[in-house]
């Protein structure tokens, strides 16, 4: 007696996926927005802090006048890199909306 193998065929049970689905992952961070807002917190925060040495020094508790004035210069720093990513920011922002589709 002659034992009838299966059909190689018949392993396929329909038509592959195009794409295999990829597990989902959750964002191994912080998303933008969170990072954004610390950093918009930081910088006030260090403005703060200027101001604050700055009314020390003029009050007279605070006789480093070197060090107030690198403090005022963290903050200032600080504000003209967040007006350079604001500007560059919209500058984008308006060429995407200038562009033909």
């Amino acid at each position: 007696m002659t034992t009838i193998s299966p059909s190689p065929l018949s392993a396929l049970s329909g038509p592959a996926p195009l794409r295999p689905e990829l597990p989902r992952m959750a964002p191994a961070g912080p998303a933008f927005t969170e990072r954004l807002g610390d950093a918009i917190n930081g910088l006030a925060e260090k403005q703060a802090q200027a101001s604050g040495a700055a009314k020390a020094y003029e009050l007279g508790e605070r006789q480093d006048l070197a060090g107030v004035m690198i403090e005022q210069q963290v903050a200032s720093l600080g504000f003209q890199l967040t007006l350079n990513v604001r500007n560059r920011a919209l500058t984008a922002y308006r060429d995407i909306m200038n562009m033909s589709v």
